[in-house]
């Protein structure tokens, strides 16, 4: 591949980088720096606000989801173009993180299966961040088998009743609407009786609650369904073909979290380039250099894997599942990087406080948050499963519930 700008791509980059010079919120680029994984603030402002006004500033003028229809509230950019606004966005791009899940699964699952004037209706706002959007899929008793989902679809006229719980849903507490996966036919094996729709958060009968997290934090929330009335119109896709709609959602999910996972090795090759150990400096110590040696091999890895990736975009491709490697890899990879990191500062690595901790506890609070990275998106388990299977063409595993209607698969403490 060819890493240089043609002289398009360089017109595009100078005047990404023109139009951020002379409108990001520079007041906040110190703090954006220092955000790690698992904590985003501000001094004497709220993230929230200061994201849905960045974003609404780029909407404006056409830069708030580029690669998006113009139609649509993009700018009709190539993929290559897309990755291009992501550089030049550099720290400020980490209030976007607020927005990934709308703009970057129920968008484009909104694309593929609303109707066109569904999509001029909500594609607009959500763009612009006046909307948040939420994915509602997980549930406490199916994990990461999104298949073996119990929340309830029952048709009743026009409209459909739902009952049932979410759980683990990212950002539902101050979402504006979300997308809902179903069971319409427990009668029919586990995939082939889904459905999906897009609901109004604040519907009668919805009930969030936010679930506190290791690191003091509640991004995660729990989402019960009492009598919730959705009219038919807001179904996406066939009757019982949810399953094929949710593969769109899933994809560009794992395209967005792979893309944008942080491994943190940045902050620790930093970290390491200011610490002092007991015989010297850490960037000194042989042992430290192999470490950051081959983290620093697996983080280009990721890059060329995710660069991969968007050169199958730019030939019209849809996102696919070797879009699962770079989330497994750097999932795991951000827990090793704060563990070493913590280990190298010794006791004082206990310790949490901003004011406190080494580098105001940037260490602590990814070590915190990265369990739930390992888990959100996909357990590494299923991502082993996807590389495997739909990768390296290797034998899938043996599920002895696959042709089973859905109410006959045996449950532990369930008749």
């Amino acid at each position: 591949m060819n890493f240089d700008d043609t002289p398009q791509e360089a017109e595009f980059r100078a005047k990404a980088r023109a139009w951020i010079a002379a409108n990001a919120p520079k007041q906040y680029e110190a703090e954006l720096k220092k955000a790690s994984l698992g904590r985003l603030k501000l001094d004497g402002a709220n993230v929230l606000d200061v994201a849905k006004a960045w974003q609404k500033k780029k909407a404006e003028a056409g830069w708030a989801v580029p690669h998006w229809p113009k139609d649509y509230g993009g700018r009709g950019v190539s993929p290559i173009e897309r990755v291009i606004w992501q550089q030049e966005e550099g720290v400020f791009g980490k209030l976007g993180a607020l927005f990934i899940i709308g703009q970057g699964m129920c968008g484009p699952t909104m694309m593929a299966y609303a109707t066109e004037e569904q999509k001029r209706h909500y594609l607009p706002p959500l763009a612009s961040g006046e909307n948040i959007w939420c994915q509602l899929f997980s549930e406490p008793a199916g994990g990461s088998d999104v298949a073996g989902l119990r929340t309830r679809a029952e048709r009743d006229g026009d409209d459909w009743i739902i009952n049932g719980q979410k759980i683990w849903t990212s950002g539902a507490h101050y979402s504006d609407y979300g997308i809902l996966i179903t069971r319409s036919d427990p009668t029919v094996p586990k995939h082939k009786g889904l459905t999906m729709f897009f609901l109004d958060m604040r519907s009668k009968g919805v009930e969030i609650k936010p679930i506190k997290q290791a690191n003091g934090n509640s991004d995660f929330n729990e989402v019960y369904f009492t009598d919730v009335r959705i009219p038919d119109s807001q179904r996406l896709g066939a009757v019982n073909d949810g399953w094929n709609v949710s593969l769109t959602t899933l994809m560009n999910e794992r395209m967005s979290i792979g893309a944008n996972v942080a491994t943190g090795f940045p902050e620790l090759f930093e970290f390491c380039n200011n610490l002092m150990l007991e015989d010297g400096p850490a960037i000194d110590d042989r042992a430290v250099r192999s470490k950051l040696a081959s983290w620093a091999v697996r983080a280009s890895g990721l890059k060329y894997t995710s660069f991969r990736a968007i050169s199958a975009l730019s030939r019209g491709e849809r996102p696919g599942p070797e879009n699962s490697i770079g989330k497994l890899v750097a999932g795991s990879m951000i827990q090793d990087v704060a563990t070493y990191a913590l280990d190298l500062q010794g006791a004082a690595g206990m310790l949490t406080g901003a004011e406190d901790a080494e580098v105001a506890g940037r260490f602590q609070a990814m070590l915190l948050r990265s369990p739930a990275t390992r888990v959100e998106g996909g357990t590494d388990e299923i991502l082993r499963n996807i590389i495997a299977e739909r990768v390296l063409g290797l034998p899938g595993d043996i599920r002895v519930d696959k042709d089973v209607p859905f109410n006959k698969i045996p449950t532990k403490g369930r008749a």
